[in-house]
């Protein structure tokens, strides 16, 4: 096939998708693979994003992980630590923490005795997150691509024929644990412990969903009337604290029935977590555990019970401020039980923060918000842990999406990639050299950015390129009041080095990599020809 004819192929596929086709003199050429370029990756597995070949680094790895099963007699465990809607800027070490009203220490120490990454993506909102770093695939792919809200109602069940990580993980011997928030579904057969976690202890549904039913502040046309609450009720998400274990059953403990409920939720949600912590040290088998903080989603109570734990004393200061004190709880467990030394930890947030709750909301110091893929919607705290492994005070600004968390976990489980189906696409990277290693690198070379069914953009090195973009029609508005649009005649390619808050597109007056980059946004959209989305009814 000549370049002209796949060229025309390529435009004809992104019409289907509703990208815009561009000027030839923006098409991409097709280079001989020994030519040295932007892009450096190279496809290992026909289904699975292609990465940077760094051999030395992974073999150094590799060594390195083979020493520690050999110190510690078993496989490490795995401790993600998922905030829900924090802002990049909200902690400490990312600009935020006392400087804004709330201090988080026990974030800045994970930080400073860690690897903190400076550009860590997310997907736009929560459940297409939460999703994606479970399945080592984008949402699209899923069918995964938004909440799953009231009312709604699938055609089909996303998970039945996905393989997820606890699964995995389960089938190869490790203990599986959810504590928290999950929001990817809670009928029978998407619960936690319906799609491989051993076990579920927390809620289903963000707190706004829960609390919505006794705020008569925020939501007084559903409180205060009765014969709208018994309505909401019957689509109503569970506001029960749930137990589940993998075989199907289920126990509904104590329910919300008060906003003071509501705000005392985390604390219960934390010390279950350390006590599963002190038990699962105790076994022989490695455990999974993935804590899913209910904050600092809006809308955000206090505990009653702690008093005032920020500076700022604003409800939202107050949920990060928790936040912090939970994790140094959570993490002083683990140095209790002694497995800090065999313990990878990787403390996130799923999205950045859901300005349309303000003042209920964080903080990023880019463009956008949660439900935008421009950075401030997509770029979240990304810190890597891993006592006497991943050195202290490390800070790499190398790609790191959280879909790397798969890739990660299958390598530190000693999973090999031949046990995932074949049938389907994975947009995962093994990035467990680039964590552990002193000097390590990012094998990613790009990052790729969808809302719903919609390709937004990608970012390439320092470049992003947006070819439709989510525009807010009022201040803070991202989500409830904002248009989702053609970028016109051009892409929008930004300098995020020189211009991080995309005010400004360079284009190809001031970039010789306009091509290349929406090249690389092309090739990505062409996965889908072979390995194409799943419909969910969402």
């Amino acid at each position: 096939m000549n370049i002209n004819m796949e060229q025309q192929m390529v435009a004809k596929w992104l019409r289907g998708f509703g990208i815009l086709c561009v000027p030839a003199f923006w098409s991409v050429s097709i280079c001989n693979a020994d030519t040295p370029g932007l892009d450096r990756t190279v496809v290992s597995l026909e289904n699975h994003e292609a990465a940077i070949p760094l051999a030395t680094q992974d073999q150094a790895a590799e060594d390195k992980l083979a020493e520690i099963k050999a110190k510690h007699g078993k496989r490490p465990n795995i401790l993600w630590l998922v905030v829900d809607d924090m802002g990049y800027g909200d902690p400490g070490c990312y600009g935020g923490g006392a400087a804004i009203g709330a201090a988080t220490p026990n974030i800045d120490r994970l930080a400073s005795e860690g690897l903190r990454l400076t550009s860590c993506y997310s997907q736009q909102t929560c459940t297409p997150t939460r999703s994606a770093i479970l399945t080592g695939r984008l949402p699209v792919r899923t069918g995964l691509t938004r909440p799953i809200l009231a009312g709604d109602k699938l055609t089909r069940n996303p998970w039945e024929d996905e393989v997820s990580l606890p699964k995995l993980l389960s089938d190869a011997g490790y203990y599986t644990l959810l504590t928290g928030k999950w929001h990817v579904g809670e009928p029978v057969g998407m619960r936690p412990h319906d799609i491989g976690f051993d076990e579920y202890y927390g809620y289903y549904p963000a707190q706004k969903e829960i609390s919505q039913r006794f705020d008569e502040r925020r939501f007084p046309d559903l409180v205060n009337n009765p014969e709208r609450a018994r309505a909401f009720e019957s689509i109503a998400p569970d506001n029960h604290l749930t137990h589940g274990f993998k075989g199907g059953r289920t126990e509904k403990l104590k329910q919300i029935q008060s906003t003071e409920d509501m705000g005392r939720a985390e604390k219960v949600l934390a010390d279950f977590t350390i006590q599963r912590i002190k038990e699962l040290a105790k076994e022989d088998k490695p455990f999974f555990l993935e804590h899913c903080f209910m904050k600092v989603h809006c809308d955000n109570f206090p505990n009653p019970d702690l008093g005032p734990l920020s500076a700022a004393k604003y409800y939202y200061k107050e949920a990060v401020a928790e936040v912090d004190l939970h994790v140094g709880e959570i993490m002083a467990a683990l140095k209790e039980a002694d497995v800090l030394g065999n313990t990878f930890v990787f403390f996130t947030s799923d999205n950045g923060p859901q300005m349309d709750g303000w003042p209920d909301a964080g903080y990023t110091p880019f463009r956008g918000a949660k439900g935008t893929t421009f950075e401030g919607g997509v770029r979240v705290p990304g810190i890597a842990y891993w006592k006497g492994v991943v050195s202290g005070g490390r800070q790499s600004d190398g790609l790191f999406d959280l879909l790397d968390l798969f890739g990660v976990s299958l390598k530190l489980a000693e999973i090999p990639t031949s046990d995932l189906p074949v049938d389907r696409y994975y947009d995962y990277i093994d990035q467990t050299s680039f964590l552990l290693q002193d000097d390590g690198q990012s094998k990613r070379e790009a990052v790729y950015f969808w809302w719903g069914k919609e390709l937004m953009s990608c970012r390439m090195h320092e470049y992003k390129v947006h070819v439709k973009a989510v525009l807010p029609e009022s201040t803070h508005m991202h989500i409830d009041y904002s248009t989702l649009v053609d970028v016109g005649l051009a892409p929008w390619l930004f300098n995020l080095y020189i211009d991080p808050k995309e005010q400004l597109p360079v284009g190809h007056r001031r970039n010789a990599w306009l091509a290349t980059v929406l090249g690389k946004l092309k090739a990505h959209a062409t996965t889908f020809k072979k390995y194409p989305a799943k419909e969910v009814g969402l």
